[in-house]
């Protein structure tokens, strides 16, 4: 019995020193993260907004991170199909998601068979930017404010037509947020992308388009569209002498989009901390603004713990837009 006592003793102890030599060995993985290329999956193709968000940070973030940082690119599905394969992928911090607010919080509700959920298959890393949108009309539409376009919209129910990039995106979803706080009742026609959709809002067919603002400002500027408000909390300076909507009376109306970065639920506290970090001095450098606005987003960063407590504000009343907009994808 004695030998077999002790036989016990030192398989417990075996154990117990394997088990703090694999604590050790993570530790030390964990601490010398990155040691080898990083991946950022896009659920888009190559070229559009969210890459050329990607694109203005990988350089920064590899010379922060000491690691190169590459651009996958699986679309498919309203960014769904990135999403899923990441989801899928190993929870060691090495393949993220960079999302915008129809992948992070609007496909939860547009679509019944999502093969992910935001909230519980990632972990969030950081926001690292906001995108408000501008409210235009059309210049034959009377209204200088938007308080008399809602004036005006009160009095024509139905009459009022607004165009967007398409069904279940932001630019379908925020006029309908504006609808229900203003009260008013206009038509969604629905585009195949938002060029269309402007060219029909400066040839009238449509009145009314809620849109990101460099190419607001844009066509604001060359006076083919009148803006009459910006959905930020704050002016924009791409169109400083336009109120925010709630300057112009609509209380309470705040309403952007977002970019933000994600890892595989599971990853460890220490990688994604230190994620976090390298995103928020990227983020901090001087000349990164200016490029930024320039590409229709504002810099906006928040850390893991806030960006999550963002998520679970932000989920519910997208949500609810979906809701109300009865937009359905499958």
């Amino acid at each position: 019995m004695k030998q077999e006592h002790r036989n016990l003793l030192r398989r417990r102890g075996l154990a117990a020193l394997l088990g703090t030599l694999a604590l050790c060995t993570g530790l030390a993985a964990q601490a010398a993260f990155p040691d080898k290329p990083l991946k950022i999956v896009i659920g888009f193709p190559a070229g559009g907004p969210l890459d050329q968000h990607a694109r203005l940070l990988t350089d920064r973030l590899q010379a922060v991170l000491g690691q190169p940082v590459l651009v996958d690119y699986k679309p498919g599905a309203g960014g769904s199909v990135g999403a899923d394969f990441v989801a899928k992928s190993p929870a060691d911090g090495y393949t993220l998601m960079l999302a915008n607010t129809g992948v992070a919080v609007i496909n939860g509700a547009l679509y019944r068979n999502l093969p992910y959920n935001t909230l519980r298959d990632f972990t969030p890393v950081a926001r690292t930017a906001m995108q408000p949108l501008a409210l235009l009309v059309n210049n034959n539409v009377p209204a200088k404010t938007l308080g008399e376009f809602i004036q005006y919209a009160k009095a024509r129910p139905g009459q009022i037509n607004y165009g967007s990039a398409g069904n279940g995106g932001i630019s379908h979803l925020v006029p309908e947020m504006f609808k229900s706080a203003a009260g008013v009742f206009m038509v969604h026609i629905p585009y195949r992308g938002s060029a269309p959709a402007f060219t029909d809002l400066m040839g009238g067919q449509v009145q009314f388009m809620a849109e990101s603002i460099p190419q607001a400002a844009s066509y604001h500027k060359q006076g083919k569209v009148r803006a009459l408000a910006v959905t930020s909390r704050e002016r924009n300076p791409a169109l400083p002498d336009i109120p925010t909507a709630i300057e112009a009376g609509l209380k309470g109306f705040e309403v952007v989009g977002f970019y933000g970065f994600f890892v595989p639920d599971g990853t460890p506290r220490e990688v994604v901390d230190r994620l976090s970090g390298a995103f928020q001095q990227v983020l901090a450098q001087p000349d990164l603004k200016s490029r930024m606005v320039s590409q229709g987003a504002d810099p906006a960063f928040l850390g893991s713990a806030d960006f999550g407590r963002f998520l679970q504000a932000e989920t519910p009343r997208w949500a609810a837009a979906v809701k109300a907009s009865g937009a359905r994808l499958d």
